[in-house]
């Protein structure tokens, strides 16, 4: 097969997403099916965007990855927190790629593949939990093993699962019953469609209302032993430890595309009166939008270089949440000046300023939050062994 080159997978995301653009401000505001956007996205052909070539898929590097995301985010930002959620349960496959694995790791990743390239299915992360977030350790969502060892059965609630009810497959973190310490997780793959698993009523949020986040309840959710991810119990803290980047910065790329759109517009609004766009003062604003989007943009490409380059070094892991840091503070940065350059522009709901302006604070509130980036450098700096699980609260 010849290998796609990504810019034209970036074309193809730009496709996709001046399609995904008009469907914004509609589904914000709930005038619009919330799956009319992942109905685009199924049809646009990168839903493989992370499965190697050599498996029907586009066989992206995570900093390509993060390049198309933030083209989409760019369009319709709410579409492409949502879409990454299928990708980073794809991301430990992606990591995978070309690794010999245990047949039963090996079956996994053929099916999980074939699913997302030839059944183009969605699959989205269930995780988070009342009061925990999506911090695996103290999981209260438990599994147990049936005593024909043939079955997993799952019981538990998840507060904020996106894609609800629009994914056709949910990868659940659960830890395992009857253990105190509930720092072993494991990840397992319910079908919308299994018995037991309900959604609650999709959250009313402030912004990105079109990621269809909603509260998950499986209730004796009955799994076969082949809907253990990879087929391995427990790794999954290990490995948000080693490699963090999907976990704690998969959405950076998408709030970087909103930061953009801010900027973008920001641009349009200033040089639709010639008068103010020869003002020095006008310009310096601008100058200054501009500047601190490029660091942004210049960090978010290092890290995910980075990434590609070294996965898993204590380097490539201060890079990305360093990245999603600035990316938290920029997108709210440009907000502001925005509101000062654009005036009425940026509360009014006829215009996409207003709900740019919303969509780029909800960046702080998925993980890793500022304070967690922040004390995870914090500890980088000082020395810590931030390969030890019990140096940073997971």
């Amino acid at each position: 097969m010849t290998p796609i080159h990504p810019d034209d997978v970036l074309k193809r995301a730009t496709e996709a997403g001046e399609a995904l653009a008009p469907l914004a401000a509609d589904v914000d505001a709930g005038r619009v099916d919330l799956d009319r956007p992942y109905a685009v996205l199924r049809e646009s052909g990168l839903l493989g965007a992370l499965v190697p070539r050599d498996a029907g898929g586009l066989g992206l590097s995570f900093g390509e990855y993060w390049k198309m995301l933030a083209t989409l985010g760019s369009y319709n930002g709410a579409a492409a927190v949502g879409f990454n959620m299928h990708h980073v349960v794809l991301g430990a496959l992606a990591d995978s790629a070309g690794t010999p694995l245990p047949p039963a790791a090996e079956k996994f990743r053929t099916w999980m593949q074939n699913e997302v390239v030839h059944g183009r299915k969605l699959f989205a992360s269930a995780t988070s939990e009342t009061g925990r977030g999506a911090r695996l350790r103290g999981m209260t969502t438990r599994y147990r093993l049936t005593d024909d060892g043939e079955h997993y059965v799952l019981d538990g609630a998840k507060s904020f699962v996106s894609l609800a009810g629009v994914a056709d497959y949910y990868v659940v973190a659960a830890a395992a019953e009857g253990r105190e310490d509930t720092a072993e997780v494991s990840h397992f793959v319910v079908a919308a469609d299994d018995p037991g698993v309900t959604f609650g009523q999709v959250h009313s949020l402030s912004a990105m209302y079109g990621t269809s986040t909603a509260p998950m309840t499986l209730t004796d959710v009955v799994l076969p032993r082949s809907r253990l991810y990879l087929g391995v119990e427990g790794m999954s803290l290990f490995k948000v430890v080693r490699e963090p980047h999907w976990m704690v910065a998969g959405y950076t790329a998408a709030y970087l595309g909103i930061a953009e759109a801010i900027f973008e517009y920001t641009v349009r609004c200033v040089t639709a009166t010639p008068s103010r766009a020869e003002s020095p003062v006008v310009q310096q604003e601008l100058g200054r939008m501009s500047a601190r989007l490029r660091a942004a943009r210049a960090l978010v490409h290092e890290a995910g270089d980075a990434v590609d380059r070294e996965r898993g070094s204590l380097e490539a892991n201060a890079l990305v949440h360093a990245a999603k840091y600035l990316v938290g503070e920029v997108g709210p940065q440009l907000a502001q000046d925005a509101t000062r350059l654009c005036g009425s522009a940026a509360v009014s709901r006829s215009q996409p300023l207003e709900r740019l302006i919303r969509e780029a604070s909800f960046a702080s509130v998925m993980p890793a939050k500022p304070h967690d980036c922040l004390e995870y450098l914090g500890k980088a700096a000082v020395g810590v062994n931030l390969y030890d699980a019990r140096a940073f609260a997971w």
